[in-house]
């Protein structure tokens, strides 16, 4: 994507204030106050950021957006029925434009201890249960769209582990864009509290279809007491005209375990914020991603590792396959504070080049300030490997045939790691169907080339 300098990124024509009407209780007007302030103060963030170098977000800044209504709930059923769970999950809350619909949704029989409901129901009802946890990790300074989000909350999704409970299936949080005649934004908020030894699988979709701008400013905050577990799975895979921006922020107690699968297909623009801190003893996070565009998409991918205490392994792997004139970019930080010794910490970003016109930028970073740890960092970018294709063709495959396969091989290294199982079959039909492959193929290593010869 071509990045142009914008010495002057006008704002668009959101509402002030006291036209939102939304109501609630008065620490939520002080926080829609609060971002709304922030976003006036400091606008749209321009390249001349160094956090927004590789992103140019003008062309968000100079649409005209309305805020997103409920309207198309009709069209939206049948897009929920092809991206659903269904039985394979525990319950599936949907969204349309940001809006919980009820009638859409599956809230199915959730254990004692498990709560899943609308963000606006959990704002009438049990306004205390939010009051010290929403806006407090996601915090308006954080980045403008943050503010901008927390200027406009209204719905989204509160989720709420008791004590000790456990799920076995996963909570689905499916949000679908319908798009309008003219340009529409939501700002979706998703609320995640986990207490001490919970245990679940969390799974955010974001889906549209058709044609039509639109704008997803998606704001996500989990929160996981001592020994929680928490696997949580995003799945971007907006129309391609749209712009889709989220921040995820994520706190850890004691030995808790926090796994996250992000992968992004969709959206004209994608920028995804993830940010974990490992604040107790002993907190482990994995942080895996899989970027698959073409055309002249871009994702760029901006994470945090924070290793606050002793103790804590992180570990993450981001992978990207690019093709036409699509970029990549990812910044991934790992910050060492002086009070976290004893930690363990890598990360690799991998790249696979399919088109001379794709651009990938790569920028893993350290900054370490215990004596007593051990991180690594890498990166690497290229082309298909031909040594590898040739062995491919050495047993009959065609050229293409191979090239695709290798692709498939490339990216499932971190679908095969993905354990809810709707979502790693998503994927991998996505990924089947974008190769030309048959949709019973599964390969998870190179190592079975023989076999997915034998397939083909």
């Amino acid at each position: 994507m071509t990045q142009l300098a914008d010495k002057s990124i006008p704002m668009t024509n959101f509402a002030p204030h006291e036209e939102l009407a939304a109501g609630g209780p008065e620490w939520l007007e002080l926080l829609r106050a609060a971002g709304l302030d922030r976003f006036n103060a400091v606008g749209f963030p321009t390249i001349r950021q160094e956090n927004w170098r590789h992103t140019n977000v003008a062309a968000i800044a100079r649409t005209a957006f309305k805020l997103a209504t409920p309207e198309g709930a009709n069209s939206a059923a049948e897009t929920a029925g092809r991206f659903g769970f269904g039985k394979d999950a525990a319950c599936e809350l949907v969204f349309v434009n940001g809006q919980f619909m009820p009638r859409l949704s599956r809230l199915g029989r959730l254990p004692r201890g498990v709560r899943a409901m609308g963000l606006a129901e959990a704002i009438d009802t049990d306004p205390d249960s939010l009051e010290n946890e929403l806006g407090r990790y996601a915090q308006v300074d954080a980045n403008p769209f943050v503010a901008l989000n927390s200027g406009y909350v209204r719905d989204g999704a509160f989720i709420h582990l008791s004590r000790g409970v456990s799920l076995l299936q996963p909570i689905h949080l499916l949000f679908v864009s319908v798009p309008s005649w003219e340009p529409a934004v939501s700002h979706p908020r998703v609320l995640i509290v986990a207490e001490e030894g919970a245990q679940a699988s969390i799974v955010e979709s974001y889906v549209g279809e058709g044609r039509g701008i639109y704008f997803t400013n998606a704001v996500t905050e989990i929160v996981l007491a001592d020994d929680a577990n928490i696997d949580h799975c995003k799945v971007q895979q907006e129309n391609l005209d749209a712009f889709h921006v989220a921040t995820m922020q994520v706190e850890l107690g004691r030995k808790a375990k926090f796994v996250s699968h992000s992968a992004s297909l969709g959206s004209k623009l994608t920028r995804n914020d993830l940010n974990v801190c490992l604040s107790g003893d002993g907190a482990d996070a994995t942080l895996n991603g899989l970027v698959l565009i073409g055309d002249a998409q871009h994702v760029d991918n901006h994470t945090l590792l924070d290793h606050a205490r002793p103790n804590c392994p992180s570990h993450e792997l981001y992978k990207h396959v690019l093709g036409g004139k699509s970029s990549g970019v990812f910044k991934g930080k790992i910050l060492v504070r002086q009070a976290a010794q004893k930690t363990d910490s890598k990360q690799t970003s991998k790249c696979l080049m399919l088109s001379d016109d794709a651009v990938m930028t790569s920028m893993p970073a350290l900054e370490i300030y215990a004596d007593d740890v051990k991180c690594t960092h890498g990166s690497t970018t290229g082309p298909v490997d031909e040594d590898q294709v040739f062995y491919l063709r050495s047993r009959g495959v065609g050229v293409e045939a191979a090239r695709h396969l290798m692709t498939y091989a490339f990216a499932a290294d971190i679908t095969r790691r993905i354990r809810v199982e709707p979502v790693r079959r998503r994927l991998e039909e996505y990924m089947a169907a974008q190769h030309g492959l048959p949709l019973d193929l599964r390969i998870t290593d190179l190592a079975s080339h023989d076999e997915a010869v034998r397939q083909l």
